[in-house]
């Protein structure tokens, strides 16, 4: 499908923001190098934090990278919340670097715990659920049909919370994103 990043390195990116003195500063190094491993395919201009509200669960993200089959954002909630992952034809790892995520895949009675430097890996056609049990901050890398992943990822906003600002902004964010890599050939 043509992918551009590597977990092995993302996972190692996403690593520079544990024991930073806040989420900014965790974020800020975790996009400097991301930045570094990826020059043309990561934006590191100010970031646009978007609120999400997908399966139950309400977070916010900044989109990093985006095409029609890879995304690369950074994720998390202050405060805490719990859902559903949705169920995907893509791959979905996540990184924490600050914080806790407590999940549970499909048939599993116990949770598994992911602090700073653990993954949390979610496969092709496969669900779970996740708890932020205070806050957590982590890198989200997702590889497959991405556009896929859009009724699940804005059902909530567009139904629930009826925020159309919200749906504009996740829509403008990630289309303009998949118009820059579509230019520079990525698809």
């Amino acid at each position: 499908m043509g992918f551009v990043f590597d977990p092995t390195v993302l996972g190692r990116c996403a690593a520079e923001g544990m024991n930073q003195d806040s989420t900014e500063a965790a974020c800020d190094a975790v996009v400097r190098a991301l930045k570094r491993e990826y020059p043309k395919h990561i934006d590191d201009g100010p970031r646009r934090w978007i609120m999400n509200n997908a399966g139950g669960a309400m977070g916010q993200l900044t989109f990093l990278h985006g095409s029609i089959t890879e995304y690369v954002i950074l994720f998390g909630s202050p405060i805490g919340t719990e859902g559903h992952s949705g169920r995907y034809a893509t791959e979905v790892y996540d990184w924490v670097f600050r914080g806790e995520m407590w999940c549970y895949l499909e048939g599993e009675t116990e949770r598994t715990t992911y602090g700073p430097g653990s993954t949390a890996y979610l496969g092709n056609d496969e669900v779970k659920g996740y708890r932020i049990p205070d806050h957590a901050w982590m890198l989200e890398y997702s590889r497959g049909p991405i556009p896929s992943m859009l009724p699940f990822g804005l059902a909530d906003t567009m139904l629930s919370t009826l925020d159309v600002k919200t749906v504009g902004r996740t829509m403008v964010g990630y289309g303009k994103k998949v118009v820059g890599s579509l230019s520079r050939g990525k698809i």
